[in-house]
């Protein structure tokens, strides 16, 4: 995939959330929901980026750029939501050192409240919804309009 505005690779992210709580105090998080990682795809590498309690695993899988990594996440029991990636010219705020953090830092999410990985699902369903409508046209569902 290739950004034609600057011809450079232009990068898709997405969130994979999962219910796996190894430390005893990530039960109390929403089931299916207790932890979070980020998958990149450049068009030609799939990339993961795992933030864990004791490291962050980066890992580049060996598969063609083609392969529909969510796709084949999701049906594994996988929760995968898309992300934008954003890149603000302002600082990050000072967050804790959690996946979500790291997850928020990677993506360019500089939502202050956001500190679990239901509550990060929830906003990238909710800004997935506000980038699908177009406020050029008028017809849209749920607006009201007549033609004559």
């Amino acid at each position: 995939m290739i950004d034609e505005a600057q011809n450079k690779p232009s990068q898709s992210a997405w969130v994979v959330f999962n219910g796996q709580a190894d430390l005893f105090w990530l039960k109390i998080l929403k089931p299916g929901y207790r932890h979070c990682s980020v998958l990149l795809n450049d068009g030609a590498h799939w990339i993961t980026v795992d933030p864990l309690s004791n490291y962050t695993d980066v890992m580049v899988h060996n598969l063609p750029g083609d392969f529909d990594l969510p796709l084949w996440l999701k049906d594994r029991g996988y929760v995968v939501a898309p992300a934008p990636l954003l890149r603000p010219l302002t600082p990050a705020p000072m967050a804790m050192l959690s996946c979500v953090g790291s997850v928020k830092r990677i993506l360019g999410i500089r939502k202050r409240f956001i500190f679990t990985p239901w509550q990060l699902f929830k906003y990238l369903k909710k800004s997935a919804l506000g980038q699908q409508t177009n406020p050029t046209h008028p017809n849209q569902k749920g607006d009201l309009a007549w033609e004559v």
